[in-house]
């Protein structure tokens, strides 16, 4: 079988390629050179990027096998979403790979403008010696104006009190509590810029934030107020920013990223460049060993995960987010439970609740609904199912899914059920929930029938009318077959009413030994049950 073929369109670290490991074709491809990239996609199935490689739709149709968009960073500015989703591709990135190295850049900057690093580095290596011109200001018991209080942000408060400064932030989603936890005091948008003596932006770029930080603030900051943004290029206004840097309102900028990346003759970042109050780096928050070599290992793992169709916490284009230790568990449990139930559906799904019963209710279990949507369809399609694609498969089937949530569970700490309607006017559940310190994943219920038999490889059920005889009648032929049965349950709802008969085998049951079954015991249901390792 041919392996993988995973495309680098960019420089990544070594140990990007050691985390990808042997089991992938790696390839090699200049990602800003379109046609050599779109030529390379043909027969990928996962490309890796960074920031100058653009995976938009006019890409994703030069990629028939793609299955996953990786970004080594944070960004995905540069990677089509909507686009790539529709397609079925899941996009990876490496969220916290560089928190740490942009948090010091952050804090970098500020020192720079605070004691006028970089001006005085050049004005001494040009021969002069003018200490006089470059005095600076302290950072202690300054305000520092954190906008935006995210995984960043949070890393530059604790740094910067450090100093001895006084850390206030804006941010609509962050609580007072949160804020407290972290030293932090939130304030308005407007009572942040009149206060601050550094402001520095933290937020993602969207057509809310773009230009936040504009004219109308830097007439309200204090003239000896200093500006820095290493988060994305155009959360700051350029042409407001070099009107108030040339007219006194604020004393100096910090940048490193610019709406237009490199800045272009004519851009607005470019009169920027040549203002002496202004520090300026080329985009180096990622830049560092560290952070290159925790983006690339952190999305090849992604990459093995995406291209082996399990859960990728790291998709931005799956529903669920990051997935909680308690729950997690229960993510094999449902995809195989998806997997029992697709095989026991005697028509087509037309609608699908996954209830979750118990002490679950108190986590995010959105997850779930994916992982019963994997199971329904990894046995019933030709494609590869992933996390991003089972939804779609849903969709395109014209399947209606919830999910449904209460804390009531009778017999167990928690119970999952798969409940649909088929098209044949019937309805069929399936339960399962995990027990024990081994977390044991168990089938408790089929419709109305009670069960608790572990979850194995190979199962066959039977629902026939009850009456004498019939297990030996399957015991017999089962033996005569050399096929050993591990585990039995049957279940029934009344004396003289059907039997349901689950059967746990230690190997796969012959289709003509499965025919010659059904017909001797007249079975309503038989289904020979094959569990798909997840």
């Amino acid at each position: 079988m041919p392996k993988p073929v995973v495309l680098i369109a960019e420089v990544l670290s070594p140990a990007t390629i050691e985390a990808l490991g042997p089991d992938f074709d790696v390839r090699h491809v200049d990602g800003t050179d379109r046609e050599a990239l779109f030529a390379s996609l043909a027969d990928a199935d996962a490309v890796l990027i960074r920031s100058a490689t653009h995976i938009d739709e006019e890409a994703l149709t030069h990629a028939p096998k793609l299955k996953v968009v990786a970004r080594a960073g944070v960004g995905l500015d540069n990677v089509d979403i909507k686009a790539a989703t529709a397609a079925g591709v899941m996009v990876v990135n490496a969220p916290t790979s560089n928190i740490v190295s942009a948090a010091e850049l952050t804090v970098g900057h500020i020192l720079s403008l605070a004691r006028r690093i970089p001006a005085a580095h050049a004005s001494l290596a040009a021969g002069q010696w003018k200490r006089s011109s470059f005095t600076g200001a302290e950072l202690f018991e300054k305000t520092v104006g954190i906008v935006g209080l995210g995984r960043i942000g949070a890393l530059v408060a604790a740094r910067l009190a450090a100093f001895d400064m006084r850390v206030v932030a804006y941010d609509p989603y962050v609580t007072s509590a949160r804020a407290q936890q972290l030293g932090v005091q939130l304030l308005s948008l407007d009572e942040l810029v009149a206060e601050a003596d550094f402001l520095t932006i933290h937020m993602p770029k969207t057509p809310e934030t773009t230009g936040m930080i504009g004219a109308e603030q830097f007439a309200a900051m204090k003239p000896t107020a200093f500006v820095v943004n290493v988060a994305r290029g155009g959360l700051i206004d350029e042409e407001a920013l070099h009107a108030a840097l040339v007219a006194g309102e604020i004393a100096g900028a910090g940048l490193d990223v610019f709406t237009t990346e490199p800045p272009a003759e004519g851009g607005t970042a470019r009169p920027l460049l040549d203002l002496p109050n202004v520090v300026v780096t080329p985009h180096l928050g990622a830049s560092t060993e560290e952070a290159q070599e925790k983006a690339g290992v952190s999305v090849a793992r992604s990459v093995r995960l995406a291209l082996g169709g399990d859960l990728v916490p790291d998709a931005v284009n799956v529903a669920g987010g990051v997935i909680d230790p308690y729950v997690r568990p229960g993510i094999s449990l449902v995809e195989k439970l998806g997997q029992i139930f697709a095989a026991l559906a005697t028509s087509p799904l037309t609608s699908l609740d996954v209830e979750v019963h118990g002490e679950l209710n108190d986590y995010d279990v959105s997850v779930l609904k994916l992982a019963a949507l994997k199971g329904v369809f990894t046995n019933i399609v030709s494609e590869t199912v992933s996390y991003v694609n089972a939804p779609l498969l849903a969709d395109q089937r014209g399947i209606a899914v919830r999910l449904l949530k209460d804390d009531v569970s009778e017999e167990y700490r928690n119970v999952i059920t798969l409940a649909g309607a088929l098209s044949d006017g019937t309805q069929l559940s399936v339960s399962g929930t995990l027990t024990g310190p081994k977390q044991a994943e168990k089938l408790v219920a089929i419709n109305d029938h009670a069960l608790e038999l572990p979850i194995e490889k190979h199962h066959v059920v039977m629902l026939y009318t009850d009456r004498p005889g019939i297990v030996a009648v399957y015991g017999q032929k089962f033996g005569e077959a050399g096929i050993n049965i591990a585990g039995m349950q049957i279940s029934r709802l009344g004396a003289g009413d059907q039997a349901l008969s689950v059967l746990t085998l230690d190997s796969p049951v012959p289709d003509e030994l499965l025919d010659d079954l059904r017909g001797s015991i007249d079975a309503d249901l038989f289904r020979q049950i094959e569990i798909t390792e997840v």
